[in-house]
């Protein structure tokens, strides 16, 4: 596994080292998340001082193969969230399309009084109960999203359903309510504490937060859902044209 350079390799040795660890992670163990042998022990392997590995890693993490992890290695960066702006899917759909599958870590559902912002959207009182619904989803290996959502108590949940199934198949097989527009927002944010120790970041990491408001066919509003995202997890792509 030994770089050489030579006449014959016009390629500067950290191009050389970055394309020998591409196609090293494509294979198992790392392929599957396993971290990367040490600096020390992967630059001897490679018959290359350290200052040329780190040329190639800095270069493969700055084009998202590779992610570092404070105390823990180097490793495959998790297959990216890609969302585009003109087209609106549900969370299942666009992990379905990507060929994600995934994995709910925790699935919560309870009866709360809604804040303001939910009240608001509602058009309801303060004092009256909404359904929210609590998931930690993610994918086969780790989670990378917490979604919050709350419905409107005109939809008729009872907080009995199987919301192991998809969300809107739910809503609109059941009870015919089918969900028509959603209006997003996203910012940034830095991760509190119980949220850090959900997704398995550190307290303060960046975190994206995805708000929809989702209307029926009858433009009523009928669910406030916020969507917490791992930073390095989600892109989000518009397509524009003239």
């Amino acid at each position: 596994m030994k770089l050489h350079s030579d006449s014959k390799n016009k390629k500067p040795l950290h191009i050389q080292a970055e394309e020998l660890i591409r196609d090293m992670i494509r294979k198992l163990p790392y392929a599957e998340g396993a971290y990367l042998p040490n600096e020390l022990e992967l630059a001897a392997s490679l018959g290359i001082s350290r200052t040329t590995l780190r040329q190639a890693l800095n270069k493969m993490v700055y084009d998202g193969l590779l992610v570092r992890k404070k105390g823990a290695g180097t490793k495959v960066a998790d297959k990216v969230i890609s969302s585009k702006s003109n087209r609106w899917l549900s969370f299942s759909q666009e992990m379905k399309a990507r060929g994600i599958p995934i994995k709910n870590y925790e699935l919560l559902v309870s009866w709360v009084s809604p804040n303001e912002q939910v009240a608001d959207f509602f058009k309801i009182k303060p004092t009256e109960k909404v359904l929210m619904l609590r998931r930690l989803r993610g994918n086969l290996h780790q989670p990378f999203v917490l979604f919050v959502s709350y419905f409107h108590p005109s939809i008729g949940f009872t907080g009995e359903e199987n919301f192991i199934r998809p969300l809107y198949d739910i809503m609109e097989h059941d009870y015919n309510v089918r969900a028509q527009l959603s209006r997003e927002e996203i910012s940034a944010m830095a991760a509190g504490k119980e949220l850090a120790v959900k997704l398995d970041i550190e307290e303060g990491s960046p975190v994206l937060c995805r708000r929809r408001l989702v209307y029926d066919q009858d433009q009523n509003p009928i669910e406030y859902n916020l969507g917490y995202y791992k930073a390095e997890s989600f892109v989000l792509t518009f397509d524009s044209a003239r």
